[in-house]
């Protein structure tokens, strides 16, 4: 087992809670890295050929289990299953991301019932689509938020699945705190993509739609060395557009080509306008201290 570095505060609202994560992937280790930054305690048990996401994405993999303890157990061998069992003695809270009929087949959820312990897992979709296999990319396809042949670049559905991973485990532990010691709750990220996609399923961002490429103060424009964003919704802002640099579309595009990325963010700071340079996927900052 080892454990990477992380200051918590000892006032974090998690602090002393214990979690136990057996989610490997992206939602469980998003989710518990989460729970992390609250204060919680947590202890990421792999399986011996350890988590896929450390071999896809190793900056991310070490940047999510920071201040976690990680442990490699095969939880079909008796002897490692016994060691899941003693972790569990002393936990508040086991997340997992398996399907509910492998979790069931190891016997977690009647370990975290014996043992009073909260459970949270992360599913696929609800009721009896909990097994059916399907990823983030299939769930954003489904509810309408894949515009083919791009692939998205943000998997949305594992985002806001994990987050609802959290509100889950907060949920979880204080029905805990409440009375009921085993309170168990399912995460779906299907349902995550169908609440993801009320911006597409209500006109608001798909193509031509208000934020979607039909306001000329919200889109993007071609400049001297790439591409400007410009969200100019609020009256006041559209206003101080149009004042200075246009209105219509046509008279934007043609404006913005007349600079760089690099001047337009300057005077957009200097005129109080929303605008900034579109920046190629990995080419922002990977340190967690300069997140906004």
């Amino acid at each position: 087992m080892f454990r990477r570095a992380m200051t918590v505060p000892s006032s974090a609202p998690l602090s002393g809670v214990v979690v136990v994560s057996v989610a490997t992937n992206l939602p469980g280790p998003l989710a518990a890295a989460r729970l992390v930054e609250l204060g919680a305690s947590v202890t990421k048990v792999e399986p011996p050929s350890g988590d896929p996401l450390r071999a896809i994405a190793p900056g991310w993999y070490d940047e999510l289990v920071a201040g976690q303890s990680v442990l490699a157990l095969d939880l079909k061998d008796a002897v490692d299953r016994d060691r899941l069992e003693d972790l569990l003695r002393g936990a508040d809270l086991l997340l997992s991301s398996m399907r509910p009929s492998a979790l069931a087949r190891l016997g977690l959820p009647a370990s975290t019932r014996r043992h009073g312990v909260a459970l949270v897992e992360i599913v696929g979709g609800d009721g009896d689509r909990a097994e059916l296999p399907g990823h983030d990319l299939t769930y954003q396809a489904t509810h309408g938020t894949v515009l083919a042949p791009a692939m998205p670049v943000v998997p949305v559905a594992d985002v806001l699945g994990a987050e609802r991973a959290v509100t889950a485990a907060l949920t979880a532990l204080r029905l805990r705190d409440a009375g009921d010691a085993a309170a168990h709750t399912r995460v779906s990220l299907e349902a995550a993509a169908f609440a993801a996609a009320g911006a597409v399923r209500h006109g608001l961002t798909g193509p031509g739609d208000p934020l979607g490429g039909g306001l000329p103060g919200y889109g993007l424009y071609p400049v001297q060395d790439g591409h400007v964003a410009v969200a100019a919704i609020e009256p006041h802002f559209a206003e101080r557009l149009a004042t200075y640099l246009g209105e219509t579309r046509q008279e934007l595009t043609a404006r913005f080509a007349t600079g760089s990325c690099a001047s337009w963010e300057a005077f957009a700071a200097d005129h109080d306008i929303p605008l900034a340079a579109v920046r190629a996927p990995g080419s922002t900052s990977q340190s967690r201290g300069d997140r906004p």
